[in-house]
């Protein structure tokens, strides 16, 4: 029997270096199942192209926010993440998006969910992902958010209004522990060579790995990476060490399920020192403008064009924790380990990420909050058509 399609109100927004489509809530399916087959019809997953919804066949544009009103005491809303898989009918939503964290506050704002207040609006966002807290402190001008302005994020063009994004207390987002081994460095032998590795939680959970132990420069760009004839069997030993770390925090069951149901989390990262290459905007990143030089991976393992907004509060965390191989890059002959501010250098351009410390009565000390700046903007808004 014939059934037409329906519609479904979203608006379709850039957050950072990501695209999302945001739904309220109020208009999706409560059952867990029905509302991620609405999902994925508005995707057009699964199917590499995304040819029939809007997903945009990498995994930048095929994200998905879904916002609520809070009932929560000290929270404006409630904001879920997920992401959509563009060959697998799954909805992952073991992970938060930094960049599209930041859209949420003007999302809210122009929404009526929380009340614009000039010049800047704090939107308090309860991520229920990692059951964190996140403020978006957001430029407004009559009564909504703004778009236009001075700062500029390397991978998206032009410059727009500053959005402040705070996480607070980052730590253990997802296992509940900073470091998911208990120890700041492992190392893992696999076929005969061993592999360093550092697992860090913070906004989300990141397997640090050293780019020269795979052959790896660590400033290579995504394409220059794929053409390598050594790229699948590189994927195949970072997914060990990935998928190992996924089991290790309850994620999957072993590596065959981690490699299906876990692709999203952990993350996984080659770094390395502060090196001079060519950002993938022919834009030149000088060694001495970074501290860090990263590359994080996503679903299918595929290098990310830019750097997580979540990655970026993992690594000033991680800068901040004695013994993992992020500080042992970043804090490279200084006489401290204590680091507010990190300079990550990615495939284009360079994202700065700032950090609050705590200090603690032994010496020691520890990130309070991890801060970074994005830019946001309304593309869309109206209704996407889903197949029953």
């Amino acid at each position: 029997m014939y059934k037409a399609n329906r519609k479904v109100p979203c608006v379709y927004m850039r957050g950072g270096t990501s695209k999302a489509v945001f739904f309220h809530d109020r208009d999706l399916p409560s059952d867990p199942q029905a509302r991620d087959r609405v999902i994925l019809s508005a995707f057009g997953s699964p199917d590499l192209r995304q040819i029939d919804g809007m997903g945009g066949a990498n995994t930048s544009t095929s994200k998905v926010a879904v916002i609520r009103k809070s009932e929560r005491e000290g929270v404006d809303v409630d904001y879920e993440f997920g992401q959509v898989s563009i060959d697998l009918p799954i909805v992952g939503k073991t992970m938060n998006c930094g960049n599209i964290s930041s859209a949420v506050g003007p999302f809210a704002i122009d929404e009526g969910l929380v009340e614009a207040v000039e010049p800047v609006t704090t939107v308090r966002i309860f991520n229920t992902n990692t059951q964190k807290m996140i403020v978006a402190r957001v430029p407004v001008k009559d009564g909504k958010a703004m778009t236009e302005g001075d700062f500029a994020i390397d991978g998206v063009p032009g410059t727009g209004a500053k959005i402040q994004i705070e996480f607070s207390r980052p730590q253990g987002a997802v296992s509940g522990v900073l470091l998911p081994t208990g120890n700041p460095k492992d190392s893992m032998e696999i076929e005969g060579t061993v592999y360093e590795y550092s697992f860090v939680d913070a906004a989300n959970p990141v397997v640090f790995v050293r780019a020269e132990q795979f052959g790896l420069e660590g400033t290579e760009l995504p394409w220059e990476f794929e053409a390598r004839p050594d790229c699948a069997e590189i994927c195949r030993r970072l997914e060990i060490i990935r998928g190992t770390c996924a089991v290790k925090i309850g994620l999957a069951k072993d590596l065959a399920d981690a490699a299906v149901n876990s692709q999203t989390l952990p993350k996984i990262a080659i770094c390395t020192t502060p090196k001079t290459y060519t950002a993938g905007s022919k834009k030149v990143i000088e060694a001495g403008s970074v501290d860090f030089v990263g590359r994080l991976f996503s679903l299918g393992m595929k290098m990310i064009q830019a750097y997580m907004g979540t990655g970026g509060i993992c690594t000033v965390v991680a800068a901040n924790t004695p013994g993992t191989i992020v500080n042992e890059i970043v804090c490279a002959g200084k006489d401290t380990d204590q680091v507010t501010t990190v300079r990550i250098g990615h495939p284009f351009g360079i994202m700065e990420v700032d950090a609050e410390l705590e200090e603690h009565p032994d010496g020691g000390h520890t990130v309070k909050c991890g801060m970074i700046g994005r830019t946001a903007r309304r593309i869309m808004e109206g209704y996407v058509y889903v197949r029953d």
